[in-house]
Formats: structure tokens, C-alpha cells, sequence
């Protein structure tokens, strides 16, 4: 197989991007400003180039995609100087800063003919999928409301904050699932460690068509557990990614009788739903590829991802 990608940035996150593509064999070149780095990398991959030269990489025609694993803060530098040079391009979340850079690299990329794919990984994810189609297909009827936590203790940023760290995920779920924009967006936060970068964050997103969601982040909590739950007027689900396999994707077919004006739960047993186990990054690196190569729009383009960054920035300028 032609190997035309190179991922730029081999840190904490890259280095998953890195065994990835080469194990799907269109690994050309890793691209990382650490020399060490890079002699580890090409010690357990020896067939791959390695490079500390960004515009190395610009002007190397073998080289028709970057994959971007860099700190939010050059996101959007370095996608605009690989969609310049007419090369596809896979970033991390988020795709940019700011709304007015995201406006620009999104449409850089169409005046290009060029691919522009943001990483949202969890719309990759089996789980995901399933949820979506289950929703898409009305299987928990009229949708209520929908909550979302992400919560660990560290890691720790000093730049970006939990919300811009956390939420872009959960955001990014909720906005597929409600196929519309929310019409308002709140948001709290609290800064403890930094007085300057919020460690815990509650968003609260309305849609036009009545759902509610709300996004529960943080970095300061003495467990980790990352869950969407969405509740619908048939059914409701929980999707638990911290969860084994089996218990990923939870069903709950529970029902409301009315006794004299009263409202009465009755409560089903829990369903638990098969899923594909496949690697959601995989996933996404595959539908990274397979975009590139038919020339096909992603799921989470750059469309989808200035979406996200337009919530994003509601929710921050609430807490700032």
C-alpha cells in the first residue's frame, strides 16, 4: 500500500495516531521537534522517515495528508500552511482558537479541493454508532434531554482549560445526536488550581426543538468516568465508555403510568446492546483515509468542528 501520511506531532496523544496509521500501512513519515522522539519511533518502526522540518514535510510530494497532533494553540497555523501547500489534513480537536480561523481554514479547504477532518474521535466509536442509529431511527422516541460527564483526575493543562481540553467530544456527540444548533448556551465554571484556567466546567445547551443537554467537565475528580446519557420519551440510554465491553451501551426501556394525576415509574431491566469492538481511533483513521481517497466528506469535517467551536466559544465567553 502507498504510504502518503505523516503525523506531525509524536507526543502524549500522537504516538497513538503513529501506531495506527502504520499499522495500516500509509504511514510515511512521523514529523516531531524531539530528536529522542524520533530515534524511539524509528527504532520500532524502522521502514518509516523521520523528520523535525514542518516545511520538509510541506514540500515533500510523497506526502499528500498530515495529521496534526500538536497544542490547540498552532492548530491553526499548521493546517493552514499544509492546506496552502495542497495537502489533506487530519487535526486534533479543536480545529482552531477562535471562530474567524476556523471560518478561514474550513473554507481554505474548499477552495482547495482539499480534505479537512477534525479528531472527535468518540463519533468513531462503536458505541456511538449504534446510539446514533438507534436515535436516528426513533427507537427512544421524541428525545428529552440528553447529559454528558467527563471526568478524571489530571491531566492537567496550562494553556487550554477543562472546557476546551474535555467538552469538544461531548459537544460534539450532542450536536449529531440533536442534528440542529442550540439556540442558547450557559456555562459555569471553576478555576482551583489556576486562577486563570477553569478546572470544572457545566454547560447547558437548548435546542429549538425542545431537547436540553447538559455537559459535566472536569480534571479535579477523584474518579474517572466518561458517560452520555440521553433520555427519550420510549427508552433511554447510557452510553459508559469507562465501562467493560458489554456494559458500553446500556438500554433502559422503563415507562411512566399516570395514577390520579400522579406520575409512576416502572422499571425494565437493563439492556445491554452488542457492539463491534473495534478501536475507535482506528475507526477514525480508517475514515480519514477512506475520505482521502474517494474524495468523500468526513463525518466530522470542518463544518462539524467550527459547529463545536461556535458552542465552545458561547460557552466560554459565559465564564471568562
Amino acid at each position: 500500500m502507498k504510504k502518503f501520511i505523516a503525523v506531525v506531532g509524536a507526543g502524549y496523544w500522537g504516538k497513538n495516531l503513529v501506531r495506527n496509521y502504520y499499522e495500516l500501512g500509509v504511514l510515511h513519515t512521523v514529523c516531531d521537534k524531539i530528536s529522542t522522539t524520533l530515534e524511539q519511533f524509528k527504532k520500532a518502526y524502522p521502514q518509516i522517515q523521520i523528520c523535525n522540518s514542518y516545511s520538509e514535510l510541506l514540500q515533500n510530494p510523497e506526502i499528500t495528508s498530515l495529521v496534526l497532533a500538536l497544542p490547540a494553540e498552532l492548530h491553526y497555523t499548521c493546517a493552514k500552511q499544509a492546506l496552502q501547500s495542497g495537502k489533506h489534513v487530519f487535526v486534533e480537536k479543536p480545529l482552531a482558537l477562535n471562530i474567524k480561523e476556523a471560518e478561514e481554514l474550513v473554507k481554505l479547504a474548499e477552495d482547495n479541493n482539499r480534505i479537512l477532518m477534525v479528531g472527535h474521535l468518540t463519533q468513531y466509536h462503536p458505541a456511538f454508532t449504534k446510539l446514533k442509529e438507534m436515535v436516528t431511527k426513533g427507537e427512544l422516541g421524541k428525545i428529552y434531554y440528553i447529559y454528558s460527564n467527563r471526568l478524571s483526575l489530571g491531566k492537567f493543562r496550562n494553556s487550554e482549560n477543562s472546557l476546551w481540553s474535555f467538552a469538544p467530544h461531548d459537544i460534539s456527540m450532542i450536536l449529531s445526536l440533536c442534528n440542529e444548533d442550540p439556540c442558547f448556551v450557559t456555562a459555569t465554571a471553576g478555576n482551583y488550581l489556576h486562577k486563570e484556567i477553569a478546572d470544572v466546567t457545566v454547560t447547558h445547551l437548548k435546542f429549538h426543538k425542545g431537547v436540553n443537554a447538559h455537559i459535566f467537565v472536569s480534571w479535579l475528580h477523584p474518579f474517572k468516568e466518561q458517560k452520555l446519557v440521553v433520555v427519550g420519551k420510549e427508552r433511554m440510554a447510557v452510553f459508559s465508555d469507562t465501562e467493560n465491553w458489554e456494559k458500553k451501551l446500556v438500554l433502559y426501556s422503563h415507562s411512566i403510568t399516570w395514577n390520579n394525576g400522579i406520575p409512576t415509574p416502572i422499571k425494565a431491566d437493563p439492556q445491554m446492546i452488542a457492539l463491534d469492538q473495534s478501536e475507535p481511533l482506528k475507526n477514525e483513521c480508517l475514515h480519514f483515509i477512506d475520505c482521502v481517497k474517494h474524495n468523500k466528506k468526513p463525518i466530522t469535517d470542518g463544518h462539524e468542528g467550527l459547529r463545536v467551536l461556535n458552542v465552545l466559544a458561547q460557552a466560554q465567553h459565559c465564564i471568562d
